[in-house]
């Protein structure tokens, strides 16, 4: 049963997706008696976490009971109290606890409150399945650096357009559907200069209720034209450029107000990447969508910048040398230097097949458990 309760905390933890960042993703489900008497998840930024939401909807008196939650209860003053001692204040008789909380500011100290006072604490239980969900946070409050995905599609030789630049749509109705779910989850979503200009997307997460992510556009010189609609959809654009910036451009997007462009250093000739995400980083954007071109995909492989790839693979067959394919520059020399991923997943979206892992790091890698 308490599986059951667990895999219960983590669905209703996901609702939160989209609202929640920089903070996590958590569920909380009260049980007493063996039943189900209270559910809570974290709404939204900067409101009452999932365990405060699970004890205000409670529908008897929680003394003695067991909570299941997703993610260690904080321990620290925040934007709310602390919620272990919230737990020890109702007389919980027992917590379990899929994982610890990698923030510092708590790391084990909720978990310690609780057992002081006496309260049986279980910690694991769905541990991979919670990491998983809350991989963007990890990342994010252990590095202040977004999580970054790459995500592309291609047919079954590899290529994203026709020799003539016709990319729509590669794939089917429900790969695209998915796609605009996870714009709603990640808080920046980026594109470099030349698929702005062939596709002149709008960058929003077109789902019921969805939140639009930040858009980010890499764009070494202000190619960008004032007519994007980019610019003129609701929401946040950040323009990343270099000195090499055209100037009269650059006052004319001064003055929309929803726009910020950002001069950058140079690295080589484009903007420099590691810079930019540190600066996306202390914006407090957590999560970036990498939507190509096959440019810029390359460059942040190169910069080391990616941590997870997406790619949706539709049963077509274009052929053409010249025709484009998800990651282009230089690539790399040699077999052993290859980009490896782990943890693979494949899922099927109608007649699309998405293919899913992480990219290979050290030992060390912070989200390398997922």
């Amino acid at each position: 049963m308490d599986m059951d309760f667990m895999k219960r905390a983590l669905e209703i933890s996901g609702r939160g997706e989209g609202r929640v960042n920089p903070n996590p993703l958590v569920g909380a489900v009260i049980v007493k008696g063996g039943r189900v008497i209270g559910e809570g998840w974290h709404e939204y930024y900067g409101g009452p976490h999932a365990e405060v939401n699970a004890v205000r909807n409670a529908t008897e008196d929680v003394r003695g009971s067991t909570i299941y939650v997703t993610l260690e209860p904080c321990s620290h003053y925040g934007k709310t109290p602390p919620c272990a001692e919230l737990l020890r204040a109702k007389g919980f008789g027992r917590v379990v606890v899929a994982m610890k909380d990698p923030n510092p500011l708590v790391a084990g100290k909720g978990i310690e409150i609780l057992r002081e006072a006496g309260i049986r604490v279980d910690v694991g239980l769905l541990e991979k399945e919670a990491r998983k969900q809350n991989e963007i946070f990890i990342k994010y409050i252990l590095t202040k650096q977004p999580f970054v995905i790459m995500k592309s599609a291609m047919t079954l030789d590899g290529k994203t357009a026709t020799s003539e630049g016709e990319s729509k749509w590669i794939t089917g109705k429900e790969s695209r559907e998915y796609v605009h779910r996870i714009r709603n989850r990640v808080s920046g979503i980026m594109v470099g200069i030349g698929t702005l200009l062939t596709d002149d997307p709008s960058l929003t997460a077109r789902t019921e209720g969805g939140c639009d992510p930040v858009r980010i556009i890499v764009d070494s010189r202000l190619r960008i034209p004032m007519s994007a609609k980019a610019l003129h959809v609701p929401g946040r654009t950040i323009i990343a450029t270099t000195e090499d910036y055209d100037r009269k451009r650059y006052e004319e997007l001064e003055e929309l107000d929803s726009v910020e462009v950002l001069v950058s250093g140079k690295s080589g000739s484009g903007v420099d990447l590691k810079h930019l995400m540190s600066h996306l980083g202390a914006k407090g954007i957590d999560s970036v969508l990498l939507e190509g071109g096959s440019e810029l995909n390359w460059s942040m492989i190169n910069e080391g910048l990616v941590d997870k790839v997406m790619t949706f693979i539709a049963p077509k067959i274009l052929g053409g040398c010249e025709s484009k394919t998800p990651v282009g520059g230089d690539g790399f020399s040699g077999l052993d230097d290859a980009l490896v991923l782990n943890d693979i997943e494949v899922t099927r979206f109608g007649s699309d097949t998405l293919i899913e892992g992480y990219v290979k790091r050290g030992d060390n890698d912070v989200h390398g458990t997922c």
